[in-house]
């Protein structure tokens, strides 16, 4: 099951942005909107409660992009995410 969540996405040096993580799954996640993304460059991303987890763009549709997780999340933590999201 996929769970939708609000956080705060950067790349590079870019200022952060609030963003919402569509489809979240212990793998990865789909964000609808990010402009400007550049897929060779790595996207950081800032759960509150969490830890600073890092993703790679998998691909790049209409200024929507397909991420997946560095290290997949560990269900504990999926399920606590899950819980928060409501």
């Amino acid at each position: 099951m996929g769970v939708d969540i609000r956080c705060e996405v950067r790349q590079g040096t870019r200022p952060w942005r609030i963003a919402l993580l569509e489809d979240l799954s212990p793998g990865g996640f789909r964000i609808g909107c990010l402009l400007q993304a550049r897929q060779e460059l790595p996207l950081r991303i800032r759960i509150p409660g969490l830890q600073l987890l890092s993703a790679r763009i998998c691909w790049i549709r209409n200024g929507a992009v397909g991420c997946e997780f560095d290290a997949p999340l560990h269900i504990a933590v999926f399920e606590h995410i899950v819980r928060a999201a409501g």
